[in-house]
């Protein structure tokens, strides 16, 4: 028995929740910027991030995922771009930190940042939107998830696939609503502690570069 073409919802729900709860790139981000430039940055992320996985569900819906297996060079393309910004990202958070390290300043609010890091969190929206984009992995995975919810038989297959995406999507808004809270907590806890924040600051460059790393060692398999 399906639900306007879900086959099962419940299950789907708790694998979406589990997926969501994940840590990635667009998460991190997102919390990064909170911390740095409080709530209303950080939501100018998630808003990056929302309209970066509507694109990739929309791209899912149209069988994107079949393409890159079909062309592995535009696979090849797009995966490598997307390495290099999440390095990119990654670096610029890591010399930051480093800088705050050895020039700390006195921090009285989120938005009261050195120079580098207010430049390196400058329009999260477009760059939450760059991180979410690049990330071929995404649309096969998505792809691989979806199809085992929808029923093939269902005579509008375009209802089952807006009801998982509205149910991931309301999951992503929940979580990231959280994160941006909790980052904005943090920059007021670690506000005068200049050598822990930077090496917070440094273990999340690190972490992108790491993910950078794999999304180039990534593969259609």
């Amino acid at each position: 028995m399906s639900f306007y073409g879900v086959t099962d919802i419940w299950t789907y729900a708790l694998g979406a929740l589990g997926i969501i709860l994940l840590p990635g790139p667009n998460s991190l981000f997102v919390l990064s910027v909170a911390a740095a430039r409080g709530v209303r940055a950080g939501y100018q992320g998630a808003m990056g991030v929302f309209v970066g996985d509507t694109v990739l569900l929309t791209l899912t819906g149209l069988g994107a995922a079949g393409l890159l297996r079909t062309h592995p060079g535009m696979f090849m393309v797009v995966k490598y771009a997307g390495a290099a910004y999440l390095s990119w990202v990654g670096v610029n958070l890591i010399l930051a930190a480093v800088h705050r390290w050895r020039h700390p300043v006195v921090e009285t609010t989120p938005t009261s940042l050195p120079v580098e890091s207010r430049a390196h969190h400058a329009n999260p929206f477009k760059r939450a939107l760059v991180i979410s984009l690049l990330n071929p992995k995404a649309i096969l995975f998505l792809l691989s998830f979806f199809v085992q919810f929808i029923d093939p038989t269902y005579a509008t297959p375009i209802v089952p696939f807006l009801i998982l995406s509205a149910i991931i999507m309301a999951f992503s808004a929940a979580y990231l609503s959280a994160l941006i809270f909790a980052g904005v907590r943090l920059a007021q806890v670690f506000a005068r502690r200049h050598r822990l924040s930077s090496g917070l600051s440094s273990a999340v460059g690190a972490l992108f570069v790491w993910f950078g790393a794999k999304l180039a060692t990534a593969s259609l398999q």
